[in-house]
């Protein structure tokens, strides 16, 4: 398989390593910082993966659209009106589009949705989640993907961290972001009740197990 790689991020780096390991995954070149503008600069493309920034993905769909080449498309912090042009790409070409690449994190998200109809308003939910220094958008990705499993009908409201005199709580969930280090990703979801307290939690040691995703997406 013939790839591309665009943005020269952290997880553009990682792909690259992983890819370098690999025998059935060959990087034909790379769209952005120390590569070439588009995609039109890159022929014999099986499939090219996004990990790199918002304001790239009018030109990243454009030229997927109109040269036919799947795509997959891991970046965060896209807007609805992004996510609606990725939806309207996808009647043209394969995509995958994702927050969060893992297989761990796609089973939190489903355990998580479990416990939330099952203990209903009678626990709390909180989420926290983790990243490193670098990351730029909050909360990440996957803390909306979980939301998105747990209150698939708003009908919650979401509170992101909390200060001052917020008063007595509401039917809430709350969501808190802490950034540091070099915290390769963590999300913990807290249900809290009556003497009683359930957490699910997922850590990822390495964004490798991100680029694998990927991978296997393409």
């Amino acid at each position: 398989m013939n790839i591309a790689i665009v943005g020269n991020g952290r997880m553009g780096r990682t792909l690259d390593a992983v890819c370098a390991r690999r025998d059935d995954v060959r990087v034909i070149g790379h769209v952005g910082r120390g590569g070439c503008e588009s995609l039109d600069a890159l022929d014999g493309l099986d499939a090219a993966l996004d990990f790199s920034a918002p304001e790239n993905l009018p030109m990243l769909l454009s030229g997927a659209v109109r040269r036919r080449i799947p795509l997959v498309i891991g970046t965060t912090g896209l807007s609805k009106e992004q996510g609606k042009a990725i939806r309207k790409a996808s009647r043209e070409i394969p995509i995958v589009w994702a927050d969060n690449f893992s297989t761990g994190v796609t089973v939190l998200c489903r355990l998580a949705r479990m416990a939330a109809q099952s203990l209903g308003d009678d626990f709390d939910i909180e989420i926290v989640e983790t990243h490193h220094r670098q990351k730029e958008d909050a909360p990440s990705g996957t803390a909306k993907q979980l939301l998105a499993y747990m209150d698939p009908k708003h009908e919650h409201e979401i509170v992101y961290g909390r200060e001052g005199h917020p008063g007595k709580r509401g039917r809430e969930i709350g969501v808190h972001a802490v950034r540091g280090g070099t915290v390769a990703g963590e999300h913990s979801v807290h249900f809290f009740g009556q003497m009683e307290e359930i957490e699910l939690r997922h850590r990822a040691d390495s964004r490798e197990i991100f680029a694998r995703g990927a991978l296997k997406g393409a």
